[in-house]
């Protein structure tokens, strides 16, 4: 088995043309990369949009990535490609912000512990302090950042200091608050949402509350990136789990809970593992 920290990911999207995949092929053969994984999807074959990923071995990765990067930008300018590469040996850096409930938290602590998310957590932020010993017997430093309606510019501005540099995505793990456009345009498609429904079905603050009220037979929850348009960011994981007419508006958050934590973990760890491509408002997930 290939060393992991001689692999690498390369992400594509560009117009379809015959001979892309072999171009791309030989480009990574020609930098001695041995391909360990190759996905491809095409929206058309004749006039479409290709997404690819392509997991190689790069066994000088260090003298060799500058290099292969600097051609890739010259290959992507003849293909109108958009393209991501990612090195296995540079772990990703994830901050994770909460409010007061911990089920989410909880879950993404124990998956980073056990390694099933190999990623560094630098900070976890928020703007409660009632996870604060949950987080640091973890020996992850915990920010407590308060804030109301007049203070949110000056909250994210700190936010921003304390992350800058340190960060590389965010995960928003049941946090109650709504980030503003400036914000998140610092980190575009690189903040992760739960949102405690099946989207687009009620989007906003007490869903489950208004799943109650119409009486459906099945919760889910959604994980998404942020975007300046509340809960419609493009959809990267999402789940149900059957309720009935006995089932009270509790008893639908509870329930909703499960559901919530396991869906952002998956969600977290498909980006981790570069298996996400955002497109428009789509993802294209090589899962």
């Amino acid at each position: 088995m290939p060393s992991q920290e001689n692999i690498a990911d390369l992400l594509i999207s560009c117009p379809e043309k015959p001979g892309i995949i072999s171009t791309v092929s030989n480009f990574l053969l020609e930098h001695d990369a041995n391909i360990i994984h190759f996905d491809q999807n095409t929206t058309d074959p004749s006039a479409g949009m290709l997404f690819m990923r392509i997991s190689f071995e790069l066994k000088d990765i260090d003298s060799a990535y500058g290099q292969l990067e600097e051609d890739l930008n010259t290959m992507a300018k003849d293909y109108a490609m958009d393209w991501q590469l990612n090195s296995k040996k540079k772990r990703k850096r994830m901050a994770i912000f909460v409010s007061k409930e911990g089920h989410c938290l909880k879950e993404l602590l124990l998956r980073w512990e056990s390694g099933e998310i190999p990623v560094d957590i630098p900070m976890v932020i928020s703007n409660h302090d009632d996870l604060r010993d949950e987080v640091e017997r973890y020996g992850i430093p915990y920010y407590h950042i308060p804030l109301n309606h007049g203070t949110k510019a000056q909250a994210e501005e700190k936010a921003l200091e304390l992350m800058k540099g340190n960060v590389d995505f965010i995960v928003l793990a049941r946090y109650m608050q709504i980030l503003t456009p400036e914000f998140v345009s610092i980190y575009p498609n690189q903040i992760i949402n739960i949102h405690h429904s099946f989207l687009p079905a009620f989007v906003g603050a007490n869903p489950y509350v208004k799943a109650f009220n119409r009486g459906v037979k099945l919760i889910g929850a959604t994980a998404h990136y942020v975007t300046d348009d509340l809960d419609e960011g493009p959809i990267i994981e999402q789940d149900v789990t059957r309720v009935n007419h006995r089932s009270t508006a509790e008893d639908l958050k509870i329930s909703g809970r499960h559901v919530e934590k396991q869906v952002l973990a998956t969600a977290v760890s498909w980006h981790v593992e570069n298996k996400v491509l955002v497109h428009g408002n789509k993802t294209i997930l090589f899962t």
